[in-house]
């Protein structure tokens, strides 16, 4: 027998022997885990869960039946008292069929089930993809159809200039031609700037 055959022959034996002993040494040196020193903590979180559910990075989507797109999410989510469930820090997203896109973000936001709507409030900044900034104190925003409305006064600013009025609506058209309106009402002010023109 050559000295290599001896070696691997000696290996096939010591190598195996060494993990075991590794193995054992990591078991009698690990320091031991005590098992209540992590209770209180854990006990306070899942009693404050289950005092008052919650969802966090909560998401919905949905089309209307018109055909546009809707997605709604919320860095936290509660469930309601049957009166629908509560939501914080939201940001909206409606895009219709005829490309416009709208972005609303809100510091909250209140599920009317009943209604097939949300009602987002402290305060409402709305962003439209044909270049109006608008800001709001509350809005409904429908799901199962298209339509947004604002449920006060409204200021901001858009392509024309700036703008303020006492209400405004995302609805479609009545022409029926698959176009939706960004529509004012109540006291309109505009003031024109022709910068916004370029």
């Amino acid at each position: 027998m050559d000295s290599h055959s001896r070696l691997v022959g000696w290996l096939k034996v010591a190598l195996p022997l060494m993990a075991l002993a590794i193995l054992s040494t990591l078991f009698l040196v690990a320091r031991k885990v005590d098992p209540d020193a992590a209770l209180p903590y854990a006990e306070v979180d899942i009693a404050e869960r289950i005092r008052e559910p919650r969802m966090t990075d909560a998401a919905y989507a949905g089309v209307t039946k018109d055909g546009s797109r809707i997605t709604v999410t919320a860095t936290e989510a509660r469930p309601g008292d049957g009166s629908g469930a509560s939501a914080a820090k939201v940001s909206a997203q409606l895009a219709t069929p005829d490309g416009a896109h709208t972005a609303l973000t809100a510091g909250a936001m209140q599920v009317e089930q009943q209604a097939g709507q949300v009602l987002l409030q402290s305060g409402v900044l709305v962003a439209t993809s044909t270049g109006y900034e608008l800001r709001t104190d509350a809005m409904r925003l429908a799901l199962d159809r298209t339509g947004a409305e604002s449920l006060g006064p409204v200021e901001g600013f858009g392509p024309p200039g700036r703008i303020t009025a006492g209400g405004m609506q995302i609805s479609p058209s009545e022409a029926g031609k698959g176009e939706y309106l960004l529509v004012f009402n109540g006291r309109v002010t505009l003031i024109y700037d022709p910068q916004s023109d370029r």
